[in-house]
């Protein structure tokens, strides 16, 4: 009789603690990469609360809240936390984490929401309704990259065939935009500024629009009905 109530009682309190869980939203296989280090294999989970790495070496979780930022690729996910670096080093604490499987764009669009601050994501969402792209190389020191900028009603994308060096800003992400001539384009974002040369000339009441929504966000606006920008 006391077994039977003592497995009882485990199983509702097995019960409590899993139902107290926050709900998964991703998990995958991962590497924890340290300077001069050997990697710690282990886990990545995103959950409703925050991210956690698992691993029996080293285990740690981040709510939400407590990311400054992050640096997402298909393949990699550097968190910079508010933590102090360890022994009086200056700055603040970067988890370097490569991932076993690529973030899927809806889990990545999750988590800049989440984190709420400005972030560099490098997973666009590939099925989002635009407004208008065009052709555009990435002009970087080291040759650069071809893809497609696509203004949309949250932002701009800039996206790549094999998806790197894929990026996509809300407008919160962004501090201003430039078109000196039709075929520069500037994004100067909290994170990075990147420079596009156009293959196409890019259409001034495209960038109106860009322009309106840029700065409509910043001033808690409403779209249209403005005048034309000169």
């Amino acid at each position: 009789m006391r077994s039977s109530v003592r497995i009882s009682a485990t199983i509702v309190l097995g019960a409590v603690f899993a139902s107290a869980a926050p709900p998964e939203l991703w998990q995958a296989p991962a590497k924890w990469h340290r300077l001069l280090k050997k990697a710690v294999p282990g886990t990545l989970v995103l959950d409703d609360a925050g991210v956690e790495f698992r691993s029996s070496k080293f285990a740690q979780r981040w709510a939400y809240v407590d990311i400054h930022s992050f640096d997402l690729s298909a393949r990699e996910l550097t968190l910079d936390s508010y933590q102090n670096r360890p022994w009086r080093e200056p700055g603040e604490r970067r988890f370097q984490f490569a991932l076993g499987e690529p973030m899927p764009p809806e889990i990545a669009a999750q988590l800049t929401e989440r984190v709420g601050k400005p972030v560099r994501n490098g997973v666009p969402l590939p099925s989002v309704a635009i407004l208008s792209e065009v052709s555009a190389h990435h002009r970087m020191w080291s040759g650069g990259s071809n893809g497609t900028l696509r203004l949309k009603d949250d932002g701009i994308d800039y996206v790549t065939a094999n998806g790197r060096d894929s990026r996509t800003w809300r407008w919160a992400d962004i501090q201003t935009i430039a078109n000196p001539n039709p075929y520069e384009f500037r994004v100067t974002a909290y994170r990075e500024t990147v420079e596009f040369d156009l293959k196409q000339p890019l259409a001034r009441v495209v960038f109106e629009q860009m322009w309106d929504r840029l700065y409509a966000t910043d001033l808690n606006l409403s779209v249209g009905g403005g005048e034309a920008h000169r």
